[in-house]
């Protein structure tokens, strides 16, 4: 999406990370890398010329795990929109039909992996929706990340006109990463208790086999029921807010209920945007299903190829946004401002700053991105025993 927030951080960012992905070693250091070079990736989201969201902040992270990525964009903005002003054009579904097209006629494209962020109206969602069916006909082992890009914080970004084409779309997913406001816009149900989570779950499993809810903030019914192991720390903070992080997964064909894992993480305050979209990208990088023997034992009992993957994913973003954020704190006060509405309305270019400190660090810290991901260093998600248990 162009414009997403994500206040999540994490403490211990510092750690050696692993990842699913094949390693190679340099120096020392090992590196991720695709189990297979020959799987490529395409990325279908928004691009800005400036700073890091949408395909901007997908792209590159692929690339550093050794995907080779083809990109197309659904809009070629100057910036994002969280600087209050930007230029540029969203591509109409014909030049989007066109790409695909020419790329379909010179054998361009087969991708074994699909990856779908902001799509601007539901024009252009019923051509991406047909290519999805395209590539999924063709190849039906294709794995296709669908980020339903809806809107947050109770706030859509998109005409309702695009909701009843996501909900079409599912079906055609391997993985989906919509936030609490998403689950609730494709499922009608509003996440106020763990029933109600329990539903909306069911609801998408009837049609994607792995559901990451990439956050929910830890109001009091949702940390009155999550495990005491998943609990935030003791603190003498009481301000401090948690975002909860849930990966689901089924079994296709049994109709038994799917293995939910879940990591709780601090939130910071801020406005950063991007972090989503390196989120999902992420996760598809380093989702693995079918791990060969070679692989050894990439997933404990109680791990699945999805949480292993999302707890990769989830650590290395927050590695990246506090890479960020020490940066931006180390900005002069001008450029560091908090947000206050009023404040920046009489001064805009109060919020342009603090938009510009803000900007992911994705070059900087592509060693954070390239570093490899194994589990047990106390950063993987938990699996939530007895989730599905009524109450």
């Amino acid at each position: 999406m162009i414009c997403r927030d994500s206040l999540l951080i994490d403490d211990e960012v510092r750690m050696v990370i692993n990842s699913t992905p094949e390693t190679t070693q340099v120096n020392g250091t090992k590196f991720s890398q695709p189990a297979d070079v020959n799987d490529r990736i395409l990325s279908i989201q928004s691009h800005v010329s400036y700073g890091y969201v949408g395909g901007k902040a997908a792209v590159f992270p692929l690339q550093c795990i050794g995907y080779d990525v083809d990109a197309v964009n659904t809009v070629n903005f100057s910036n994002h929109t969280g600087y209050g002003l930007f230029g540029g054009t969203r591509t109409s579904p014909e030049d989007l039909t066109s790409i695909f097209r020419m790329m379909d006629e010179i054998g361009l494209l087969s991708p074994r992996r699909l990856l779908t962020g902001y799509i601007p109206n539901a024009a252009a969602m019923e051509v991406i929706k047909e290519l999805a069916q395209k590539l999924k006909s063709r190849n039906p082992h294709l794995i296709y990340l669908m980020d339903p890009v809806l809107g947050d914080s109770g706030k859509l970004y998109v005409s309702q006109d695009v909701i009843p084409i996501y909900k079409e779309m599912l079906s055609f997913a391997t993985i989906i990463t919509p936030n609490w406001f998403e689950v609730e816009t494709l499922t009608g149900v509003s996440l106020l208790s763990q029933n109600a989570l329990r539903n909306a779950l069911s609801i998408l499993h009837k049609h994607v086999q792995h559901v990451v809810i990439s956050s929910i903030p830890l109001q009091p019914w949702l940390s009155d029921v999550i495990p005491e192991t998943m609990q935030p720390p003791a603190s003498t903070n009481d301000q401090q807010a948690y975002l909860l992080c849930i990966s689901s997964s089924r079994t296709i064909g049994s109709n038994s209920h799917s293995t939910v894992h879940a990591r709780l993480v601090p939130l910071i305050p801020g406005y950063f945007s991007g972090v989503g979209d390196l989120f999902s990208a992420l996760t598809l990088g380093h989702f693995n299903p079918s791990p060969t023997p070679s692989d050894g034992k990439l997933y404990p009992a109680t791990q699945t190829p999805l949480s292993f993957a999302v707890a990769a994913a989830l650590h290395k973003t927050h590695s990246i946004l506090e890479f960020t954020n020490t940066f931006a704190a180390q900005l002069p006060p001008e450029d560091r401002t908090i947000t206050d509405d009023e404040c920046d309305a009489a001064e805009p270019v109060r919020k342009l700053k603090r938009m510009k400190a803000r900007e992911l660090r994705l070059v900087q810290g592509q060693h954070i991105l390239r570093e490899e991901w194994r589990e047990g260093q106390g950063k993987d998600l938990q699996f939530w025993d007895g989730f599905w248990d009524s109450s």
